[in-house]
Order: C-alpha cells, then structure tokens, then sequence
C-alpha cells in the first residue's frame, strides 16, 4: 500500500502537481473548514459517497478509490491555486482604495463557494483580501502625507538678495535656524521677516556656521526689457510748417492786475469770479485781435505759493508780458518772473499797470529793472515798455500790437499734422466729467477718438472744450484746449504724446511704470545699505563697550537694554501722536494742490509738532477722506472744493475738522492754528513785586528756630496767595511759597510798595541782606510755532 502511495505521487509531480505551499503565491487567510474540505478530504464539498465494492475485490476497489481521490486533490489545488492569482491580481489594481461594503463571512461563507476562478463573484473576493489590504493601505496614505524638509547635504547655493525664506530652504533648515545664526550679526531681528532681503555676507556667515559649504548659483541671464516708450517726432519739413498763434503768458506779482489786464482783453469779467482777486491756477484763453490775429494768453498765479506754476507757464510759452504796478515797482514775484523768463529763454514784453492813479512813477520802475538785467529800448535795450490801465482799458490795443509784432519777429510755425504734441497745463477732477486736463497743442491736430499718452496714464479722447466750456471738433497748434476721456489725471505739466492705438498707449504706460519702479528700488536700496552701515557702526561700538564680558554677561545686559526698551515703546508713542498733526489735502486742480504741498515741504518744526500728510488728492471732500482723517486723528484742508451735507454731518458725528477755504494764504494760516493748538502750553511768569531783605533775625517756635528776614517792598506788592523766589547775586537758589508775612505783629494777606514787612520761608533757608524777594504768578500760554511759510 505505502509503496502504491508513493508511486501515485511521484505520478502527480511528474504532471507538475506540487505541495500546497508551493502553489500559494503570499500568504492568504482563509477559512479552515475551506481549505480541510477541499484539500484534506479529498473530495468536492458537493460530491456524493459511492458504494463500496464487493469484499472480494476489495484490492481494486481501494486502488481505485485512492487514484480518484488524488485526482480530485489535484483538481481542487489547481482551482485553488487560480483562485490564489486572482485575489493577486485584484489587490495589485489598488482595489483597496475604492469605497468598500464589508461582507459578512456568516452570511456568505466561503466554503460554500464554487472554485472554479471564472464563476467566484468578484465582491466576494475583495471582502476576503479586504482588511489586510486596508492596513497597508493605511500606512501608505500616512508616510505620504507626512512633510518633511528635504536636507540639504553638500554646498547649499546661494545668490544675491536671498529672503530669510529663501535662504532656509536652500539650506533645508527652517526660519528660527536662520534667526538663531542671526544673533551673532549686527542685524536688528526686530525689522527681520521672513521675507526680509538678507546680504550676500550674512548669507555666507549663515551658510558656515550652519556646517555647510557654499556655492554661488549660476546668474539666470535677464533679458534686457524693451524700451517702449513713445517719443516725440523728428522735426518737421520747414514746407509743412503753418504760423500758428503766439502763446503768451502774464506773470507778475501777486495783485498787480495781471487778470484784469487779461480780463480787458477778453472783454469778460474772469476778475470777479476769482476769490479775493486773487488767481488761484492757470487760466488759458484765446483773444481775437481786430486785425484778425489770435494770441493765446496764459494767466498765471502771481502769489509766492505758486512757483512752480508760473514755472510750467514760462516753459510752454513764446512771450512773456511782465506786468509791474507803477505805484509798487518791482516786488519778490516780480524778481521771481523775471529770473523764470531767463531760464525759459523767453523775450519779455514790460507792462507798467495802474499809470492812472496820482502816486504812479512808471521811470522809476525801469530804472528799478535796470538792476535785473531788463534794459527797455528808450535804456538801449530790447524790451518793449508800454505804461497801460487795465482797469481803465488804456493803451491796451498798443500792448496788443507790440505782442504781434513780436510774434511776427520770431516768425511762429509748426505742422499740423502727424501725431499731436502738447503739454498739460492744468489737472483737475470733475464730478460728472471724470479727470480732465487744460494742455496746449504744441503739433498736429487733436481730435475726438485720439489716443493720448501723458505721464504714467493715458486717455481716448471723449470730447474737446474750449475756454468758454464749449465742445469743440478739433485743436490746432498753439490753441489751448480741455481734454476728456483721461484714465487718472495725470500731473501738470508732464507732455502728451499721440500714439496709434490703446495697446500701444498701455505698453507706454507699463515701460514708463517699470522705469519708476527701478529708479526706486535703486534708492531705496541705497537707503537700505546706509542703514546697514549705520547699524554695523552702532552695533561695533557696543561690542567694543562688551569686550571685557563673558559671552552671558553679554547677553543679559542686552536683554536688559531691550526689556527697556521695550516698555518704553508705548508711552513714546502715545507723547508722539499726541504731538503730531496729520492733514488731508484736497484741491480743486492739480496745481493747487501741488502748491500747498510745496508750502508744506518747508515746515522745518519737527520738534516743535510733527506734520504728518496722510493723503492728498483732486475733488470734493468724499466719505474716504472722513475715514482716514478718523483712522489718524486728522484734519481736512479743502482747497476751492466743497463738502456736501451728508459729509459736514458725518464729519460733526465722528468729530473730524474740515476747513474749506478758497484763497491760499487764509488756509495755510489756519494750518498754522492747528499746529499752535497741538503745541503744549508753557508756564510764563509774571513779576508781581519786588522786596530786597534789609536786616535777618529768628523766631523761636517751639524748638526750632525760624529765620525771618525784614524786607522793605520797593515795586509792586507782596501777596502772600501768590508764588516767590529768593534770588541771591543774580542766581535763584529758592521757589515757593511763604510760610509768615506780618507788617509790624499783624498776619497780613498783602504788602504794597514802601511798607517794611517780615517773611519767613516754608523752607528752612538762611536769609543774608541785599537778598531779593521776587513775587510772581505763573500763567499758562499757548505756544505758536515757529514754522515761516514765506508770506
């Protein structure tokens, strides 16, 4: 029998039958009753028991009862080693991370399944390789989701104006590293943040002490951008050249009738509707000759605020007419044109104004030019002198006249066509317009839809208006014209530029914003190196005062000095605010605003009371302007602007100022006001009377002995409610109050001059005779500061 046994399985493996272990790919946890049922036994789960044969050949029948049952052993291994691939390939398409329903293994039992691979339902499958295909699963999922910071191992490298950020990342460290290395630099961890630019030293000094070497990283080339801008034209043909009208421009000092002149020209009352008489921006118009020529006059501001207003009038011009008061002769603004007019290289006409009144001296005005270097032709100069009266309209067709015939001299051309060059001359915001600019055509001709370039913005134009607010068609050289259709108001004074279309206008606009932007990181990155210097210097002294330290005694006295620091912080912000006045400026043009900041430039008081400008900007006073005058405790200066209703009740509910005024002088000396009521009052004292000490005797009170001094009054009074000091060869060595005064025996209240009296002190002081009795009050009075503006 063993020998017929071992014969059936040397059978078996000759057919390339193996042992159950051989035949399991991993190991898999199946049910016991499964495998003993369908191995063990030898059989189908499902087969029937046959009959036994006959006892007399029982031989043969056991032989071949044996060679079936490891047929159906062989037959059951195969179906169970299919079964095994299966369940192996399935656990290899990432099955497990589908969404599972468990299967109850009670409920289905996998004895009771058919072992054929092809009939074995696949969920049932899944369900039995299920639990330990979901723990690997698991442990997979969580290594991937742990992030750990790549080490860095070797040379780190490194570039210039690397961020704290970046640095530790090269480094495979992280941030407090970085901040912990910086402690031996002289850097101020205090101003450090993550992104905070780093130098190339302290990058270096970082990198070693870290343990790392350093390389440097190869420089990425940047490409060289583009220079986009648009430029001005070649000059034109001569052929092409058209006489255009002469730009003239007035200038003068500040009331010397530089409007009504213009306003005689113009046969319009422009002079009425300025406040105070005074210009406050430029005012461009057009005057028809009766000969049939066109002069354009500029009227520029003559008081001292607006420098550079008259400044830009000079450099868009072709004449000045320089008009001087006969009765005031020449004046600092006077001075001032004149010196504008040289410098723009521009010819001068003299107007002599108000020769009608009695007082006016129209000789001793040229002669007062003479020293000015303006020689007039009757001197044997060049400039013509001609003596009007604005108000009156005298001699004005002569001036008329003498401005053409100039005009004619400098034989005045340009091209009107082509791509239109201009200048602004004015910036302002109108509520129902938007930003709008008055600029004179300087070449070619402006039109509607034509796509304009100035400063750091740019405009498609909506429409043209002249001077009288009326829409006009087109702009021919040398007309002043008022353009709308701007995307932000652009800054007096910058030059427009025709381009061929809005794309081109935007890549001016962005090359002209890339250059700023360069230009100012290059500063301030001088400023940050002059910093850097200067904190080095600071932070070498100190070590040098530590040197003698160990490295803790060191660090203790720093934390010492920054604990201090530190709590002094709070009230050094509280005194500066308390001390700072912050101010909002609002105009209604550009120009004007710019005029006030120019005023403001000059306050040299900064340890007096601190200006601070928060904003400054065109229009009406807005909910924005309120918001911000609230967030810094400010006040709001409007410049011929206005402040509805709704906003002056805002203003009142939140206690925000708002001063609104229409002539410069008047609100730079509320400014001043405001500057006053921020300075802290200063105690003045007030000499009541005088008293010299005659004789000095003590009276006994008690134990103690009390100096008393006799003292005759010889100014004033003594009154014993008020303060006194004891003044001994021209030195004060005592302030208080008396303790005793007596006329005679008698405790009186006062002493008037002439009366002897007895005192003593509320401190225990010894008098010496010719001593002096000062009695004073003390009064507090409120500073004014010390800022000039210059008017």
């Amino acid at each position: 029998m063993r020998r017929e046994r071992r014969a059936g399985r040397e059978a078996l493996r000759g057919r390339g039958v193996f042992s159950l272990p051989s035949l399991v790919p991993f190991p898999l946890f199946l049910p016991h009753s499964f495998i003993h049922s369908a191995g063990c036994q030898g059989r189908h789960p499902g087969a029937r028991r046959k009959a036994l044969p006959p006892r007399g050949g029982r031989a043969a029948a056991d032989r071949g009862e044996m060679n079936q049952g490891l047929l159906l052993r062989f037959e059951n291994l195969v179906q169970l080693r299919g079964a095994c691939q299966q369940l192996r390939a399935l656990s290899s398409r990432k099955v497990c991370g589908a969404r599972w329903k468990p299967v109850e293994l009670s409920a289905h039992p996998l004895g009771c399944l058919p072992l054929h691979p092809q009939l074995w339902p696949e969920h049932r499958l899944i369900s039995a390789a299920l639990p330990q295909c979901r723990h690997l699963a698991t442990k997979e999922e969580t290594k991937k989701k742990k992030k750990k910071i790549p080490l860095t191992k070797g040379e780190v490298e490194i570039r210039q104006r690397m961020t704290v950020e970046e640095l530790a990342q090269a480094m495979g460290k992280d941030i407090d590293h970085v901040y912990e290395v910086l402690l031996y630099t002289n850097i101020n961890l205090d101003s450090v943040e993550p992104d905070s630019i780093l130098s190339e030293d302290h990058i270096k000094m970082i990198v070693q002490k870290s343990g790392m070497k350093y390389k440097s990283a190869k420089l990425k080339e940047e490409k060289e951008r583009k220079n986009t801008d648009a430029v001005k034209r070649p000059p034109a043909d001569p052929a092409v050249l058209t006489p255009r009208p002469p730009v003239v421009t007035i200038l003068g000092h500040v009331d010397h009738g530089k409007t009504t002149l213009l306003d005689s020209l113009r046969k319009t009352q422009v002079a009425a509707m300025e406040a105070g008489g005074i210009t406050q921006h430029i005012g461009a118009f057009i005057v028809h000759m009766p000969s049939g020529e066109k002069i354009t006059f500029l009227d520029t501001p003559g008081h001292a605020a607006f420098s550079a207003m008259r400044a830009r009038g000079t450099n868009v011009t072709d004449i000045v007419i320089l008009v001087v008061a006969a009765e005031d002769g020449v004046m600092q603004q006077t001075i001032e044109s004149i010196q504008h007019a040289k410098n723009a290289g521009v010819p001068l006409i003299l107007a002599i104004n108000k020769c009608d009144k009695p007082e006016a001296d129209p000789e001793r005005v040229k002669k007062e030019l003479l020293a000015h270097d303006v020689v007039c032709e009757e001197f044997g100069g060049d400039v013509q002198a001609v003596n009007i009266s604005a108000l009156k309209g005298e001699n004005l067709m002569v001036l008329a006249e003498a401005t053409v015939a100039l005009a004619e001299m400098l034989e005045l051309k340009a091209d009107a066509t082509g791509l239109v060059e201009g200048t602004i001359i004015e910036s302002r915001k109108d509520k129902g317009k938007g930003p709008l600019t008055t600029a004179i055509i300087q070449r070619g001709t402006l039109r509607r839809g034509c796509v304009l370039v100035a400063g750091k913005t740019w405009a498609k134009v909506r429409f043209l208006f002249d001077e009288n607010g009326k829409a006009v068609d087109a702009a021919s050289p040398g007309t002043p014209v008022e353009i709308m259709g701007w995307k932000e108001s652009p800054s007096a004074g910058d030059e427009i530029l025709e381009v061929e279309s809005e794309q081109r206008a935007q890549e001016v606009v962005a090359w002209r914003t890339y250059v700023e932007q360069q230009e100012k990181m290059k500063k301030d990155l001088e400023v940050i190196e002059a910093k850097q210097k200067e904190h080095r210097v600071e932070y070498e002294k100190q070590q040098q005062k530590l040197a003698h330290l160990t490295w803790r005694q060191r660090k203790a006295v720093l934390y010492k000095a920054n604990k201090q620091l530190m709590f002094s912080r709070p009230k050094e912000r509280t005194e500066m605010d308390e001390n700072t006045l912050s101010v909002i400026v609002k105009g209604d043009v550009d120009g004007s605003v710019e005029a006030i900041l120019n005023i403001l430039d000059s306050y040299d008081c900064e340890d007096e009371c601190k200006l601070d400008i928060v904003y400054f900007g065109m229009g009406d006073i807005s909910e924005n302007d309120i918001s911000l005058a609230e967030a810094f405790n400010g006040v709001i200066f409007g410049f011929s602007v206005k402040a509805n209703e709704s906003i002056k009740k805002l203003a009142d509910k939140k206690g925000i100022k708002i001063k609104l005024h229409n002539i410069i002088y008047k609100l730079i000396e509320d400014l001043k006001d405001e500057l006053n009521s921020r300075l802290p009052p200063t105690l003045v004292e007030t000499t009541v009377g005088e008293a010299s000490v005659l004789d000095t005797f003590s009276v006994t009170v008690g134990k103690n002995k009390i100096p008393v001094a006799g003292c005759r009054v010889h100014k004033g009074l003594l009154d014993r409610k008020m303060k006194f000091k004891l003044i001994r060869n021209r030195d004060v060595i005592w302030k208080g109050c008396l303790s005793s005064l007596k006329h005679h025996k008698d405790d009186v209240q006062v002493i008037k001059t002439g009366m002897d009296c007895g005192l003593s002190l509320d401190k225990n002081l010894e008098f010496s005779i010719g001593d002096e009795i000062i009695c004073y009050e003390e009064k507090e009075v409120q500073q004014t500061t010390s800022w000039d503006p210059g008017f």
